[in-house]
């Protein structure tokens, strides 16, 4: 089993920048891509990004060019700089792990721009 714990959401202006980081402990392991998902209210779970064990990156077409997915693999962490933040980034995220043949959910932590 892997668990999940996001930390660093909050409230910020349009323009701020704000750092969300999710740590696993477990079997950590198994783990090989870990990245984040969103979900604002009345919409789907959608990614955001994510990182193999390898440094591997892919990002949502609406996040490219202003957050950045890293991962600290030896403290088994990973985080999403996010900045240029717009209203339509406020939502639930969520950090993710898929190991060999389950995948883990953080519980969530919010995150929302004021314009």
């Amino acid at each position: 089993q892997v668990q999940l714990v996001e930390s660093g959401g909050g409230l910020v202006q349009v323009g701020d920048s704000l750092r969300v980081s999710c740590a696993a402990s477990g079997e950590t392991f198994s783990i090989n891509t870990m990245g984040w998902y969103r979900q604002a209210q009345g919409k789907q779970r959608e990614l955001v990004a994510r990182i193999t064990r390898g440094g591997r990156t892919n990002y949502a077409d609406s996040v490219k060019g202003r957050f950045t997915i890293s991962r600290d693999n030896a403290k088994n962490k990973v985080h999403l700089q996010m900045n240029s933040l717009k209203p339509e980034d406020t939502a639930v995220y969520y950090c993710h792990a898929q190991a060999t043949s389950t995948t883990y959910w953080g519980q969530g932590t919010q995150v929302t721009v004021s314009s």
